[in-house]
């Protein structure tokens, strides 16, 4: 059975350099329109790529809307086909142009790839996710235990987390030296930690409470007095796994290396959400919880703007359109409070409009 072909893996391989250095696509995104490929490829048998036409493009769509979720049984959802097939798109378009494949192939024929108009809208409407509370964080956190190294650690990153919004790919590359525990500050520096789009910035700690702060502060000093850990030393180090004659392989402590993917980090939070009889919250949800909190926190267009800063985000924007959904509950609570509100004076109200103006130049002062 082909599981393969030569002629197609080496355009490929020109096409995911050409993302990487040309267009500056992340490892992770690359790794993504290869899984599209090769689902493209299996389902026309490995053929070349150089017979390709609008009628497989059409064909890939009917059998994608057919396919199943290797894992759940379910039918792959409308995000997923999108991204598959955009991928796909590009990569027909980019190989029209390139030598051998000029002849043989019409930029045109990559639009086959889109889905119906209908299947787009439905594919990029984002549903309400369910966000963790602070009293629902503060609950994982005091059932947590915490005797072993490793306990020790697992308590201290999801405190951490929620403490600085930080991703859980800048956490598995943070080291000692990056943070600050007098100024209360964490240095993420594009140059050693992975951050987005390997950005520099500093994070304050957020105003989440002392208790949360203090289990932080606790894993740094027991990590420099305890395990006499170094400024290179990483934050949350992986888990010293030794061999023995009598039971085999065991935990045995912390190493002084860090994690090579944020996995390990994930399944703590599953473990640890899944322990408190809460449902599971990932590690980039903290970070929806942290913009509600400044949605109720800060009171001028500057308090929130720096509030988004602290994220890590440029754009203020950004922190209000990805994280600042108002989540049904809430929304319902504003609305039926309005609703209940006495009805004010026109002379002593501000119209809408005035409202926008004072917004739009207040921000940008800020």
């Amino acid at each position: 059975m082909v599981r393969h072909n030569a002629e197609n893996e080496r355009i490929k391989h020109r096409y995911f350099q050409y993302l990487c250095e040309a267009k500056r696509y992340s490892s992770q995104t690359v790794d993504g329109v290869a899984q599209s490929l090769t689902r493209f490829e299996r389902h026309s048998k490995f053929q070349s790529f150089k017979k390709f036409h609008r009628q497989k493009a059409i064909a890939f769509k009917t059998y994608l809307a057919m396919e199943r979720n290797q894992s759940t049984g379910k039918p792959l959802s409308k995000s997923t086909r999108l991204s598959t097939l955009n991928a796909l798109k590009a990569f027909f378009f980019w190989l029209a142009d390139q030598p051998g494949y000029r002849s043989l192939l019409n930029y045109s024929d990559s639009e086959y790839f889109n889905m119906s108009e209908k299947d787009t809208r439905a594919a990029k409407t984002h549903t309400s996710r369910s966000i963790p509370t602070m009293e629902q964080i503060r609950t994982v956190l005091d059932i947590m235990p915490n005797d072993s190294d490793c306990q020790k650690r697992d308590r201290a990153l999801v405190a951490f987390t929620i403490l600085t919004g930080s991703r859980d790919g800048a956490t598995i590359t943070l080291k000692l030296k990056h943070i600050d525990a007098v100024n209360r500050k964490v240095t993420f520096d594009g140059r050693e930690v992975s951050t987005k789009f390997s950005k520099s910035f500093t994070t304050w700690f957020f105003p989440v409470g002392d208790d949360i702060e203090k289990i932080v502060t606790d894993w740094l000093t027991y990590l420099k007095q305890t395990l006499l850990f170094g400024p290179e030393d990483p934050l949350f180090p992986t888990t010293k796994i030794v061999s023995t004659q009598s039971v085999g392989f065991q935990v045995d402590g912390l190493s002084r290396d860090h994690w090579l993917t944020a996995s390990p980090i994930r399944e703590v939070f599953k473990k640890a959400f899944e322990s408190a009889a809460l449902p599971y919250a990932n590690p980039h949800s903290f970070r929806n919880t942290l913009t509600q909190i400044g949605e109720q926190l800060c009171c001028t267009p500057e308090e929130f703007k720096a509030w988004s800063q602290n994220i890590g985000h440029e754009k203020i924007m950004t922190t209000l359109t990805s994280y600042g959904a108002v989540q049904p509950n809430r929304q319902a609570e504003i609305i039926m409070s309005l609703n209940a509100r006495p009805r004010q004076d026109n002379s002593d109200t501000i119209s809408l409009s005035e409202i926008k103006n004072l917004i739009r130049n207040r921000m940008m002062r800020v």
